[in-house]
């Protein structure tokens, strides 16, 4: 029974020296911005009260330093949405080549109504799109 224990707690060092070992390949997040979002796409523009439709935003990012972090999305009334969507930016190497990076939010409405989403594109620019809900 001892030299089980030996041979367990020997294989839990070694994995745990060997995690420790790859903390080199995370960068530090520096900082949280705002990024325009490209384009938007909602697959139904009609859907039913409590049915779930995942709507897709597209973002470009001018380097591999920096990647979706997530949207700020906010009721401004019964049926208005704004969505503005925030990147990362890490330290360290990285490739310096523009990249769209896809993100999703899943829209579950709970009454009917016509829902109008607006999705920031850049300074007072807003993509405007509509879902209508029916019961």
């Amino acid at each position: 029974m001892k030299k089980f224990l030996n041979i367990g707690f020997s294989a839990l060092l070694l994995g745990l020296v060997s995690i420790s070992c790859n903390d080199d390949d995370y960068q530090t997040i520096e900082s949280i911005d705002k990024i325009k979002i490209d384009s938007v796409r909602i697959v139904n523009d009609t859907m039913d009260v409590f049915a779930i439709q995942t709507i897709k935003t597209y973002s470009t990012y001018p380097s591999h330093c920096e990647g979706f972090y997530g949207y700020d999305y906010i009721y401004k009334d019964n049926l208005e949405r704004t969505v503005t969507a925030y990147k990362y930016i890490t330290d360290g190497p990285c490739e310096q080549a523009n990249y769209v990076g896809a993100n999703q939010i899943k829209f579950n409405p709970q009454k009917e109504g016509t829902y109008t989403f607006k999705f920031w594109n850049g300074g007072n620019s807003w993509i405007t799109k509509t879902i209508v809900v029916k019961q």
